[in-house]
């Protein structure tokens, strides 16, 4: 029997997705919220496909294409939920009173406790089926859309850790998306997948130490390689080191941003400059055009505020990530911590960090 998936989100990611797993042989369900969004591929009924060597290239032919929540996730295997975190919320509430027992539902990616909230947002939205929630650490494509109804991938990564709510559904999960995907792996629990989130120290910070440059250029320089001085890579240094030390108050060994440039792209340095400098994938690649940016009206809140939150909740100092969220609700004249992730909105601001660990662990809530 065909597995059936439905992904949710048709931007650049989810157009991506939905065609190459059409691609692959799968019944494929694409939604978006706006009609006229996806009304040409509705129109022609799939999606052409593009992309690096290796990529399937063709037409994706789709089951359905729908605005209606309810009828994308009717009878589907997996749900894959490509939209910005920022979205997350509001999607959960949408979805909570159609989903069905044995349904999984993976976030691409999940940021920081995305699974977190999507598990209380349907919980609190009624939901009493038995669904799994897990959640990517990364997006696997790099890929953009070449149109209405085409997409181009340059690029599949090849590991991607992926975890569970409960941990002890991480498998059921992996087992699910294996046939399409098998560069998934066993992420440990969510809050690993969640503090491993390397957007949440690099984006942000260094769009805001760069303010003035990007909106004096529109984004016409090197991000990475003219926006990291020493004085910068000094910065996110110390919000890199507040994560880790978050992470170590949970009982979690996270990556530091030198070792996951190690490992991701086997890239080294005396420092976070130099290790930057000597990557050559970053060279090339522009700023942001604008400050009204998902690196931070999306990682700010979703990324970095839980990373704060949780510190300010289990005793770590967190002052570095307070003033780069600071100065983001300055800029963009609005309260990242009142509209972000913090422990309270997820429902965790009474619980120790064993109880916790146990609920991501083993689902169990004391």
């Amino acid at each position: 029997m065909t597995k059936k998936f439905a992904v949710i989100g048709a931007g650049h990611g989810g157009k991506a997705m939905a065609a190459h797993l059409a691609l692959m042989g799968f019944k494929v369900s694409l939604y978006n919220r706006t009609a006229s969004h996806v009304e040409v591929i509705k129109k022609r009924g799939g999606i052409e496909l593009d992309g690096a060597e290796g990529v399937p290239h063709g037409f994706g032919k789709l089951e359905r294409v729908t605005s209606t929540i309810s009828e994308a996730i009717k009878n589907v295997n997996v749900i894959m939920v490509v939209l910005p975190s920022s979205a997350h919320a509001e999607v959960a509430a949408a979805m909570a009173p159609h989903l069905k027992n044995g349904q999984i539902v993976v976030l691409h990616p999940g940021r920081t406790c995305g699974a977190l909230e999507f598990s209380k947002v349907i919980r609190d939205g009624g939901c009493k089926a038995d669904v799994t929630i897990a959640e990517a650490e990364t997006f696997i494509y790099a890929a953009r859309s070449d149109g209405p109804a085409a997409a181009r991938i340059f690029r599949i990564k090849e590991a991607i850790p992926l975890a569970a709510l409960p941990a002890t559904r991480t498998q059921l999960a992996l087992d699910a998306i294996n046939e399409a995907y098998p560069q998934f792996i066993d992420g440990v629990n969510v809050l690993n997948t969640s503090l491993n989130n390397m957007g949440a120290i690099f984006h942000p910070a260094l769009t805001l130490l760069n303010a003035g440059w990007i909106e004096a250029t529109h984004g016409d320089y090197q991000f990475y390689i003219d926006g990291v001085t020493p004085s910068v890579a000094r910065m996110l240094e110390v919000l890199d080191r507040e994560r880790v030390t978050v992470a170590s108050a949970l009982g979690i060994r996270a990556r530091t941003a030198l070792e996951w440039l190690k490992l991701a792209y086997d890239t080294t340095g005396e420092d976070l400059h130099e290790a930057i400098h000597n990557q050559p994938g970053y060279y090339g690649i522009k700023a942001p055009p604008t400050l009204n940016h998902r690196y931070l009206f999306e990682d700010i809140p979703m990324s970095l505020v839980p990373i704060a939150s949780l510190g300010m909740r289990y005793g770590v100092s967190v002052r570095g990530m307070e003033s780069i969220i600071r100065i983001g609700s300055i800029i963009h004249r609005t309260d990242y911590w009142r509209r972000g992730r913090t422990v309270e909105k997820l429902g965790l601001e009474q619980w120790s960090v064993s109880e916790l660990t146990r609920f991501v662990q083993e689902g169990v809530i004391e």
